[in-house]
């Protein structure tokens, strides 16, 4: 998730992918998303399912410096908050470079 949002890729399945690795009781169906920055908002999911974005607009959302994530699981009223960082070539190169 992290080299999709440092590429400005909104690549709203790499987000499902990462609420699926949590292991929380989800509807992936009932799922939407979205980003957000200084620059706007872009919609990329709804009901776990892409929709038409402008891809050349979503790129402008994510090429600014703070990036946050929408995510409404449709599913109670619950929130929670997570914080993340280290969108640099550094960590794309660390991480493209081993071998496990």
């Amino acid at each position: 998730l992290k080299a999709a949002m440092f590429g400005e890729d909104a690549n709203w399945g790499r987000v499902l992918c990462a609420i699926g690795y949590a292991g929380a009781d989800i509807d992936i169906n009932k799922v939407d998303v979205s980003f957000k920055s200084a620059y706007g908002q872009v919609d990329v999911c709804v009901n776990g399912a892409g929709i038409n974005f402008s891809e050349k607009e979503a790129a402008k959302v994510l090429h600014e410096k703070e990036i946050t994530i929408l995510v409404e699981l449709n599913s109670g009223d619950a929130e929670a908050e997570a914080f993340g960082c280290d969108l640099t070539y550094d960590y794309v190169k660390i991480n493209g470079d081993y071998r496990t």
